[in-house]
């Protein structure tokens, strides 16, 4: 079993990172090599201006290539919820948002020539327990009545030509969304922001920002150089690395760990999941899996509230073998090829948060929903850059300091114990 995320560790290699120091002169200085930064890189090399991507690691390597691989429209928490909190039209723009967010990721794999295996085939939110599914009913209600009329509910008799499991009683089923390669569509975006004149640099973790005088209004000094640049997009996500505290207070960075199994026989991934959708739980503590495009069985989840390190993460994948196999039995004596953990930076709503702070551009936080997001966001700080403000769906939302929270999640272990509790009556 190897600790290592299956999608880096099956991508292409990508050959078109920068070489020497990463220094000079740029319009914009992108802090971050995700989805985020690279998204933003392209869309702002097809708009002319000269842009640097500084990452602490490997490009692609972080959280964009360390998910789950499911591209879906729907908010990261329940749309009923969100709807009592912030009132239809605001809850509207959001579930709008990310339903754009899913199109921005088709028409970038399309538009670049992306080949990630992307398939269309939507995701299934499965009940857990009976009362589950009623409250599954009502949400559903109010998406077709308001945001998305192509959903449905799928009761307990049909939830087994779904999947072939005895645990779950009915489901919701959101058909505009899709799954893919994470770590090919991170190859791919980085190629091609590469093609637009994008410099990417790879190991240059950010060890300061600093304002000066001229144009060229920011000094950004990495361990590969010192930049000059116009502009600043703060793309880092979760990260642990750099001078970035103000964020870190800001967000909960959870672990959330997933294993992938040997590949399976034809005939047994057609049995357990004919229709090859992106699956999540309804629990609190939930389970989401998927099947890979070499038929494998991706099976994830937030195993435990811990940061993601190499010698826990195989604690965190026997927790979720154990998972899986209440799930889907037939599969107790499956081979686990790959286990690894990453970090989701989740906010004290689960809203993205995007904007400015002290000059500087920023776009994060999207709480385990930042695959379509990401991507979208970033092409979205492109046209903000290029001052159209009104761009930003997330302009109004502000985003006050989680209290007590000093950058370092102290808190996890207890948040982690609470849900599990609750879980056990919700």
């Amino acid at each position: 079993m190897k600790l290592d995320s299956y999608w880096l560790d099956t991508a292409p290699a990508f050959t078109a990172a920068s070489e020497g120091p990463a220094d000079g002169m740029v319009d914009v200085a992108v802090i971050g090599g995700g989805f985020t930064g690279l998204s933003a890189a392209l869309a702002l090399g097809r708009r002319g201006a000269s842009v640097a991507v500084l990452d602490a690691g490997r490009i692609g390597g972080g959280a964009s290539g360390r998910n789950g691989g499911q591209c879906n429209t729907g908010v990261a928490q329940d749309y009923a919820a969100l709807r009592a909190q912030l009132g239809v039209e605001r809850a509207q723009g959001c579930y709008r948002a990310y339903a754009a967010a899913v199109q921005t990721v088709k028409r970038l794999i399309a538009e670049e020539g992306i080949d990630c295996d992307y398939l269309a085939t939507g995701k299934l939110k499965l009940a857990a327990k009976p009362h589950h599914l009623a409250h599954l009913e009502h949400t559903a209600e109010l998406i077709r009545r308001e945001v998305d009329a192509d959903i449905d509910v799928l009761g307990a008799e049909q939830i087994r030509s779904e999947v072939q499991s005895d645990r779950f009683h009915g489901g919701l089923l959101q058909r505009r969304g899709g799954q893919m390669h994470m770590g090919k569509f991170a190859v791919g975006l980085a190629s091609a922001a590469a093609r637009k004149g994008a410099r990417l640099y790879e190991h240059a973790e950010v060890t300061g920002i600093a304002k000066q005088d001229g144009a060229y209004r920011y000094r950004v000094e990495s361990k590969r150089g010192v930049l000059h640049a116009k502009q600043v997009l703060i793309a880092t996500g979760p990260s642990r690395h750099g001078p970035f505290g103000w964020y870190r207070r800001r967000m909960a960075p959870v672990g959330s760990f997933i294993i992938v199994t040997e590949p399976l026989p034809a005939d047994e991934q057609a049995r357990l999941l004919p229709n090859r959708r992106s699956y999540t739980t309804s629990r609190l503590m939930h389970n989401y899996f998927r099947v890979t495009p070499d038929a494998r069985l991706l099976f994830g989840g937030r195993a435990r509230f811990t940061a993601s390190e190499r010698p826990s993460d195989a604690k965190s994948g026997r927790i979720l073998q154990a998972n899986l196999t209440s799930v889907f039995p037939s599969l107790a004596q499956a081979r686990i090829d790959y286990c690894w953990g990453g970090l989701v930076d989740i906010t004290a709503d689960r809203l993205p948060r995007a904007g400015q702070h002290d000059g500087v551009y920023f776009s994060m936080g999207y709480s385990g929903h930042g695959t379509q997001m990401s991507t979208h966001m970033g092409q979205i700080m492109a046209q903000v850059m290029s001052g159209d403000a009104a761009a930003n769906p997330w302009r109004d939302f502000d985003w006050p300091a989680i209290p007590g929270h000093t950058g370092k999640p102290w808190f996890l272990p207890l948040v982690g114990a609470y849900y599990q509790i609750k879980d056990v009556f919700y």
